[in-house]
Parts: structure tokens; C-alpha cells; sequence
């Protein structure tokens, strides 16, 4: 019988409450599948794997149960979908308490045209990436919503010329 080889125990995000879940070789081999192709079925997947359909359908369920798997969703281009400009917007804050940096990212949650938020060791505190349909879109996002976010001293932004590496699976 193939005895996977067990590989060091990752920890997992906070979403997982802050278990820990051993991952081992197979475990990899289906989230490198899932990552490839999320659209297949647990048939396909298992045949992919080399594994049982009722062994796969349940390591399935615990790396979803566990937080290694998030969800899935379809990968959208955004000019298809009218929204071509692409701004990062760097926020340097004002003060960084810790009521200030909830009330921050209460407010960015709301705002959907901030499709990435990342919370920044040093200066700045903040990297955005933005979706907009156009620069006076953009504009009045700067202005009426991204300015006026608790706790914001300053707003830069530089413009995506293109990308080079993106939605990138994981290397596993």
C-alpha cells in the first residue's frame, strides 16, 4: 500500500483558527491539481492522484475543513469586464493605533474597487491595488472614498503598466 511521506506540519491562516495540519506528499499532488484546474470533479481528481475516489473525496473535505483550501471562484480579466485602469495606492498613515487600523480596514473592505489590500511593515503602511474603469473613475474614488478613510495622512499612487506575473499557483 503507498504510504505518503509526511512532510513538515505548516501552520495555516488565522481563518483555521490557528491549527496546525500536517500536509503530506498526496495531500500537495491534489491541491497542485486543484490549483491547475479548480473545475475538476472529484473523479477527475482522484484519477489525477492516482487515489481512490472515496480517499480523495475525504483528504477533499479536511484540506477544505483545515483552511489549506480557501474556496474557489473564476478568474476574472478586468478590461473584459471595463476596467482598465489599474492604479496601486500607497497609504502612509497618520497614527497607528489600534482602533485607528481596525476603523481603516473596516472602511477598505467596503470599498469594492480594492480588490488587494496589504498591510505593509515600514513606510508605506499600505499597498492597494484598484480597479477603475478610467482615471476620472479613479479620481473620484481617490477623493470621495480612498482620502477620506480613518487614519489616512498621505495617498501615492503609480499606475500597472502591465503584468508580468500574476494569479501565480502556489509553489508546492
Amino acid at each position: 500500500m503507498f504510504r505518503p511521506k509526511v512532510l513538515p506540519k505548516i501552520r495555516l491562516d488565522p481563518g483555521a483558527c490557528g491549527r496546525t495540519f500536517s500536509l503530506d506528499a498526496l495531500d500537495r499532488k491534489i491541491l497542485a491539481e486543484l490549483q491547475a484546474d479548480g473545475r475538476l470533479t472529484v473523479t477527475e481528481l482522484a484519477a489525477r492522484v492516482r487515489l481512490g475516489l472515496s480517499p480523495c473525496h475525504r483528504r477533499l473535505r479536511e484540506l477544505e475543513r483545515s483552511g489549506a483550501i480557501r474556496g474557489d471562484r473564476a478568474i476574472l480579466d478586468a478590461a473584459t469586464a471595463g476596467l482598465t485602469f489599474e492604479p496601486l495606492v500607497f497609504v502612509t498613515m497618520r497614527q497607528e493605533d489600534r482602533d485607528t487600523v481596525a476603523a481603516f480596514e473596516s472602511a477598505l473592505t467596503g470599498i469594492p474597487e480594492v480588490v488587494r489590500a496589504e498591510r505593509l511593515c515600514d513606510d508605506p503602511d499600505y499597498l492597494l491595488r484598484v480597479v477603475a474603469a478610467d482615471l476620472p473613475a479613479f479620481q473620484r474614488l481617490y477623493d470621495d472614498r480612498l482620502a477620506t478613510l480613518p487614519g489616512v495622512q498621505r495617498l501615492s499612487s503609480t499606475l500597472v503598466m502591465r503584468h508580468v506575473v500574476e494569479e501565480r499557483p502556489l509553489p508546492l
